[in-house]
């Protein structure tokens, strides 16, 4: 008889991707995941690649991990930290102002 195990989504998810892109994103999410806590890390691209793939894979790998990161670009390096306040906590809607209700 087979075992079951429950895990989470984004575990399973990063488990079973195979190729080259999952191998980078478990790549960026172990950066993500060994920032200590009120601590920022800072990346900087490597030969062969440009800092916007460094800073898309580090956002890819944020959304995978569930962790909302702010991600900053200072010439040719990143800087990132978890946003305080947990997800979402102070994100603001884009757009026009739904008007008040009479």
């Amino acid at each position: 008889m087979p075992k079951f195990k429950s895990l989470p989504l984004a575990e399973a998810m990063v488990k079973s991707a195979t190729g080259k892109r999952a191998q980078l994103t478990k790549e960026y999410m172990d950066y993500i995941e060994r920032l200590p806590s009120g601590q920022a890390g800072q990346l900087q691209a490597a030969g062969g690649e440009s800092i916007a793939a460094v800073r898309r894979r580090l956002g890819a790998a944020s959304r995978v991990a569930g962790k909302d990161l702010v991600i900053k670009r200072v010439g040719e390096e990143l800087f990132f930290w978890v946003r305080p306040g947990g997800k979402g906590a102070t994100k603001r809607r884009r757009g026009r102002p739904a008007k008040a209700a009479r």
